[in-house]
């Protein structure tokens, strides 16, 4: 089991709406995993690892005089995470079609229906770039399509994947936390086209896909864009999130380079998603 330690971060925001919509944006561009919108403002959650001192100098709607933000913060035990969504994850609904729900929730009269015991793993179907991410997979055909799930987190989008129809799916994480969460979910919704591997994009050599999706932040996006074309097969399609619309300039940028075609565009909150064919 991993034995990462995670911090969380309690805001209590005024007024609460705009800001909390802006903080969390902020947040999550600083290295913020997961949040939980609370009476008084926002909890964030971060891994130690990720942490510094100086995390929250760059949050810019501290220095706005329209509202007022305090914060307290301190070390998490991993054993309290499963009683705190158990209090605060709220199943969803994408589309009028796909439910995204927890065990402990009653099942929906939708036409799929995934079963999430998020933990500390991103990906519940909340975060805008997840939905979006739920969108494009309703939307475009994976039947037989082998599938690449980069940074699955939950294992929600490869689960869908599957769910639609494809053949095979690898979802992938470097973070062990996420590897043990996707497989204890591929199990829960009995999937069995899914191989859930831990690591980075180095475990993609000789590997090829039909669909790609890759929900991840944009210097890894940039950074390992050259491996995801490469594992992409002629008349492929890539799917992209993890970025703000401000983004879209230099991802697009980086796949045209790769003569990849864009093709589609949603966006949620100023978050974006991308859709790109080989």
């Amino acid at each position: 089991m991993s034995n990462n330690i995670y911090l969380g971060y309690y805001f209590k925001v005024q007024p609460i709406q705009p800001a909390v919509e802006i903080l969390i944006a902020e947040l999550g561009y600083a290295g913020f995993e997961s949040f939980v919108e609370t009476d008084e403002g926002v909890t964030a959650y971060i891994q130690k690892n990720d942490w510094s001192d100086t995390i929250l100098e760059d949050i810019q709607i501290f220095n706005s005089e329209e509202f007022q933000i305090t914060y307290t913060f301190n070390e998490i035990e991993q054993t309290n995470w499963n009683a705190e969504w158990e209090k605060n994850f709220n199943p969803i609904i994408v589309d009028d079609i796909c439910a995204v729900r927890a065990p402990f929730h009653d099942k929906f009269d939708t036409k799929y229906d995934i079963i999430i015991e998020p933990k500390m793993s991103f990906g519940t179907g909340h975060h805008e770039t997840t939905h979006m991410m739920i969108q494009h997979i309703l939307k475009n055909d994976f039947k037989n399509k082998s599938v690449l799930d980069m940074g699955c987190g939950t294992g929600v989008l490869a689960i869908l994947a599957e769910m639609k129809g494809a053949k095979t799916i690898d979802a992938i994480d470097y973070d062990n936390w996420c590897y043990l969460n996707s497989l204890e979910n591929v199990d829960r919704n009995n999937c069995k086209n899914i191989t859930v591997i831990e690591g980075d994009a180095s475990v993609l050599k000789n590997k090829n896909y039909d669909i790609i999706i890759a929900n991840i932040n944009r210097n890894i996006l940039i950074q390992d864009m050259d491996t995801y074309v490469s594992c992409l097969n002629k008349n492929g399609i890539l799917f992209l999130s993890g970025f703000y619309s401000d983004d879209i300039p230099l991802i697009k940028n980086k796949c045209e380079k790769h003569l990849l075609k864009f093709e589609e565009k949603l966006e949620r909150n100023n978050w974006v998603s991308l859709k790109f064919l080989n």
